[in-house]
């Protein structure tokens, strides 16, 4: 079917006006296209990574190489999804919200900057994900081809990403054990576990 931008709607589920290369703490989910389970598995309760899942965290640790005004925080590699916390320490951009690491974190200014329509900023969330899906497609390809990793079906990962703005120290507290706790909840997954 041809596109018909009267049926088909690319809604964002980006927080509109929300300037996402603002100081702060992000909170990212990534699925594998059709969440096809090919990092790992999961084994007595806690993530047995197969040589792709080591890929997939060694990518991830090299995005604080690529953009230098990151940390990483808390993350964990599951069979068919990534989540981690990415904390922009400094903006570029203007509306900047001054949050050090380990200061009590607050609301960010909800102002002009980054929306649906606008293009790439170097330094926002969306860049970063993008350059990693990037990184780690190209590499996963190259390993399919020469170490016969399992193949996957027309996109390594899925079109678009979760991400969630950290406001608070609280939700930042609760993230991070999600995110640790994730190997032991797999199977009540429901939106994951296949």
């Amino acid at each position: 079917m041809k596109y018909d931008p009267e049926i088909h709607h690319r809604r964002s589920i980006r927080l509109e006006g929300y300037d996402y290369s603002q100081s702060g703490y992000y909170f990212i989910t990534i699925c594998t296209h059709g969440k096809e389970s090919l990092f790992g598995t999961i084994e007595k309760d806690a993530m047995d990574l197969n040589d792709a899942g080591k890929m997939i965290q060694r990518w991830w640790n090299e995005l604080i190489n690529k953009f230098a005004n990151i940390k990483i925080d808390e993350y964990v590699m599951m069979p068919n999804h990534f989540h981690g916390v990415i904390y922009i320490v400094e903006s570029a951009g203007t509306g900047q919200c001054d949050m050090s690491v380990g200061a009590d974190l607050r609301v960010c200014p909800i102002g002009k900057g980054e929306h649906t329509g606008s293009p790439l900023r170097p330094d926002s969330i969306n860049t970063m994900i993008q350059w990693f899906k990037t990184m780690t497609t190209n590499e996963y390809i190259r390993n399919v081809k020469q170490n016969r990793w399992k193949p996957f079906d027309g996109k390594l990962w899925q079109r678009n990403y979760y991400e969630h703005i950290i406001r608070d120290e609280t939700s930042l507290g609760q993230i991070r054990e999600y995110i640790v706790n994730n190997p032991r909840q797999w199977q009540q997954d429901e939106l994951f576990a296949k």
